[in-house]
């Protein structure tokens, strides 16, 4: 088949490149970035999605496997989450128009979103209820929503109305790392992990980026029509999470205050993770890979492996007991005075408004 991969130079998108050139697939890559083809057969080409001839580059194309990024997940602005979306319009409407017969589309599990409710582990089944205010999950819900669209052949451009046998892989990862790399996501999520609230626990699956770039190549080959959950078997707790880390600030605080907490350090810059990822570290939101198993896929590592395989070494790793212990110490008192000077404000500010 004539297959076309955006976000190729990816971690992911190497790979899904490299396995389909192998299987005997013409591929093309898209990227915003400059490559070298990491496999025979595989062509490579430095485009912007937003602007260049998407029609042209579709020409012929069987497949597409679109697994450029979009939102990040530290990002906050309605105009970056708009902007994304009208990307991926365009590339739905080049599709319609030359006649793409199968689309897989990276999203994530983040789309179940983070409830109490939430059955361990979820399936495929489960509502797709994104937490309101955690734009990367929004948008990767948004983007399936419009991707259902055009398999249906109600949306995406000229010939829409006329899905024929369109067909639509959704594929809905767990935290995925790369070697040494962690990427956005898993910077994020661990960050808010560090402060627990009593509220819960939170429970933690992290994919290697090979095994979900094999889950890509699996449903591209199986033809498979509707939602995949891609994770490792199983999950792991907070505790494990922790002693896979290594040393580090964390806080156990009452549900308010540390998403109070949450905030100040994420205003003040000394942390990536958005209030609103918050519910994805006190909510259970793990995902049954049974569905991708039947298909003939299999992880080949483990959550304690990709976590480990994304962990980057930080200063505090490389400090005996002592140090760690002083520095830990220091930071708890910096917390403590810059929490104090938050309540000081507040208290100031609402005196003033009463005087006034």
């Amino acid at each position: 088949m004539r297959i076309v991969v955006t976000g190729s130079t990816g971690a992911v998108g190497r790979r899904v490149c490299a396995c389909l050139a192998a299987a005997g697939h013409d591929v093309l890559g898209l990227d915003r970035r400059s490559s070298v083809p990491p496999a025979p057969g595989v062509e490579i080409q430095v485009v912007d999605l937003a602007v260049a001839d998407l029609r042209h580059l579709l020409a012929d194309a069987d497949t597409v496997v679109h697994l450029a990024s979009g939102v990040t997940a530290s990002d906050l602005g309605a105009n970056t989450g708009h902007n994304r979306l009208a990307v991926m319009e365009r590339l739905l409407a080049a599709a319609a128009d030359v006649g793409v017969e199968h689309l897989v589309v990276r999203s994530s599990a983040m789309v179940y979103g983070a409830w109490p409710d939430n059955p361990v582990p979820l399936t495929e089944e489960a509502p797709v209820r994104p937490c309101p205010d955690f734009l990367f999950a929004v948008h990767r819900a948004r983007l399936e929503e419009m991707a259902t669209a055009w398999a249906d052949g109600s949306g995406g451009g000229a010939r829409a109305g006329s899905s024929g046998s369109r067909i639509l892989t959704v594929l809905r990862p767990a935290v995925t790392v790369a070697e040494e790399r962690p990427g956005g996501l898993a910077s994020v999520v661990g960050a808010a992990a560090s402060i627990r609230s009593d509220e819960g626990e939170p429970l933690g699956q992290f994919l290697h980026s090979d095994d979900l770039a094999d889950a890509a190549v699996c449903a591209v080959e199986a033809r498979h029509n509707g939602p995949l959950n891609v994770a490792p078997d199983g999950w792991i707790g907070v505790d494990v999470m922790a002693e896979l880390a290594g040393p580090g600030p964390r806080l156990r605080l009452p549900g308010r205050l540390a998403v109070l907490v949450g905030r100040v350090l994420f205003a003040t810059g000394l942390s990536p993770a958005p209030p609103g990822v918050f519910p994805y570290s006190v909510h259970p939101w793990v995902v049954s890979n049974d569905r991708l198993r039947d298909l003939g896929w299999e992880p080949s590592h483990s959550n304690e492996e990709a976590y480990v395989a994304g962990h980057e070494p930080g200063i505090l790793d490389r400090m005996d007991a002592r140090s760690r212990q002083q520095a830990s110490l220091v930071g708890a008192g910096i917390l403590a005075v810059g929490l104090v000077w938050l309540l000081l404000r507040l208290v100031r500010g609402r005196s003033a408004d009463r005087r006034r």
